[in-house]
């Protein structure tokens, strides 16, 4: 599978779109004013609280307070609170933690306002950024990750990523770890340390103490409520964990980052500083590489798959919707059973995609065609559940109810990516608004395959606005109306029409009569 990352940064925001075999699956954006991203170890401090909850709202020097519950407190609090003592104390004793005694395990149960103090400083981890009107979700299990490894303060516990399979190898990181690890850390093997060399993990582990050192020494110096280490920006991130060797190219238009990436692969892997492209054209970058045309095409209330079946999908604040429609499906089967399982496998797919791309999360629930073969059931939530094993988010996964219905389960940490693909309609001065121009092509396109493929129209007529004719006839011999007419098979003339708006168009028969679609 050929990987592709494409970058476009301004002064405001950062945008990155992730390729799959040219395909757009993943969409980030970052704003450069935002105050916090997953990952971000905070100082807080107590600011209220509540018993009712068992939980405390922890003041951050930001307009929301953070949100901590008593079970995210985490096994090393106890730990943790002794060393954020120290190390505002100024104790250079905690840059190391050699000679440090690990406090007993927090207990899971318990009363948070028997633990916490307001007023209290407590060091935290962003788990999940503002939502809506949450303030971020905060945690008290904090660690640092790296490229091959994660670093777990105050354990002395050594994992294994499950996906790495061999016990050959698993043995072998096993010792190699033990062998480095420093005292009163505990590590974490990620899956692509699979085959690397002690230098490779020990290098990485050294970034790692090396950021554990930095925060020592700024808790020395802290004067109230911060971000005490920062996450990677966005672009860093996905090359930490996703980079593998299907990546073969990045390209970004801002050079700055173009320099401050190639600096973070030379330290996490050398031999792929080449990949990364600065892009110098005037097109944007995202209209260069097809991306804004992928993000019109999918998203949306309506997104359409290009064998006719579309999507309806809706959001609200406690879940997602999505309504599968076969529309003008025309690869039919022997019988109405066949085809829904053919328009529900293909609509899976697509799915899997969407909640990535879209960065949905919480709880989702999708309306299939029915099918009435429990075999057709079980087949569609295998394609589901093989398919979302690209997903690097937690999810679950409930096979279909009665009703025809699928439950999925998605870890959400930010809020889900909402691009606007509705425009204001320019023929009533901005009173009402229309589908986005760049789709009346897939859309007169989906019906002409209707009209030859399942009505055998053999020769049609296409009443479209001036622009979109000349857009659609120019090159003659290489214009859109030839490739259709190769296509489907179709004697095909397109008119231009000034009456009709410009996402207006009508069909006519062989004996000039209008088509109802």
């Amino acid at each position: 599978m050929e990987k592709e990352l494409i970058i476009s940064a301004s002064a405001d925001e950062v945008q990155v779109a992730l390729l799959e075999d040219k395909q757009l699956v993943e969409l980030h954006k970052e704003k450069n004013n935002s105050h916090f991203a997953v990952g971000d170890i905070v100082l807080g401090k107590v600011r209220k609280i509540m018993p009712g909850l068992n939980a405390a709202f922890v003041d951050l020097n930001d307009e929301k307070d953070g949100f901590l519950h008593y079970i995210d407190l985490g096994p090393t609090y106890n730990s943790f609170e002794k060393y954020l003592r120290l190390a505002m104390n100024g104790d250079a004793s905690v840059k190391t933690l050699k000679n440090f005694t690990i406090e007993p395990v927090f207990g899971k149960t318990g009363n948070l306002s028997n633990t916490l103090k307001v007023g209290q400083y407590l060091l935290a981890k962003i788990d999940k950024e503002p939502i809506s009107t949450k303030g971020p979700k905060l945690s008290g299990d904090v660690s640092f990750a790296g490229r091959y490894l994660v670093l777990v303060p105050f354990s002395n516990k050594i994992s294994i990523s499950q996906k790495i399979k061999g016990s050959e190898e698993r043995n072998r990181l096993r010792r190699l770890i033990q062998s480095i690890r420093p005292e009163n850390f505990g590590l974490i093997v990620r899956t692509v340390a699979e085959g690397k060399s002690v230098a490779d993990l020990d290098a990485d582990l050294r970034s790692l103490m090396d950021k554990w050192e930095q925060m020592t020494t700024k808790l020395r110096k802290v004067t109230g409520p911060q971000v005490i280490e920062s996450e990677l920006g966005v672009a860093s991130v996905l090359l930490r964990d996703v980079l593998n060797d299907d990546f073969n190219t990045i390209y970004c238009d801002n050079e700055a980052m173009c320099n401050e990436m190639r600096d973070y692969l030379r330290t996490i892997a050398p031999d792929k500083v080449d990949i990364v492209k600065h892009y110098k054209m005037s097109t944007p970058i995202f209209e260069q590489f097809g991306v804004q045309r992928d993000i019109r095409r999918a998203f949306g209330k309506i997104v359409t798959i290009r064998s006719g079946i579309y999507l309806y999908i809706e959001h609200t604040e406690a879940m997602h919707v999505i309504d599968v429609n076969s529309g003008n499906h025309i690869k039919a089967g022997t019988g109405q059973e066949d085809t829904a399982l053919q328009v529900n496998i293909e609509s899976a797919k697509e799915i899997a995609r969407q909640l990535r791309l879209r960065d949905m999360g919480g709880i989702v629930i999708v309306d299939f065609v029915d099918m009435q073969k429990a075999e057709h059931r079980k087949e569609l939530f295998d394609v589901m559940t093989a398919e979302m094993k690209k997903d690097k988010a937690r999810h679950t996964i409930l096979p279909l109810s009665k009703f025809g219905l699928m439950q999925i389960t998605r870890h959400r940490v930010r809020p889900a990516i909402e691009v606007d693909v509705q425009e204001k309609c320019p023929f009533c001065e901005g009173t009402g608004t229309i589908k986005s121009s760049l789709t009346v092509v897939d859309d007169i396109e989906s019906n002409l395959r209707y009209l030859g493929m399942s009505q055998h129209e053999s020769k049609l007529t296409i009443l479209a606005h001036p622009y979109i004719q000349a857009y659609l006839t120019q090159g003659f011999f290489k214009s859109i109306r030839r490739q259709w007419q190769r296509k489907y098979h179709i004697r095909l003339s397109i008119k231009p029409m000034e009456s009709l708006s410009l996402l207006e168009y009508k069909f006519l028969n062989s004996s000039d009569e209008e088509i109802s679609l």
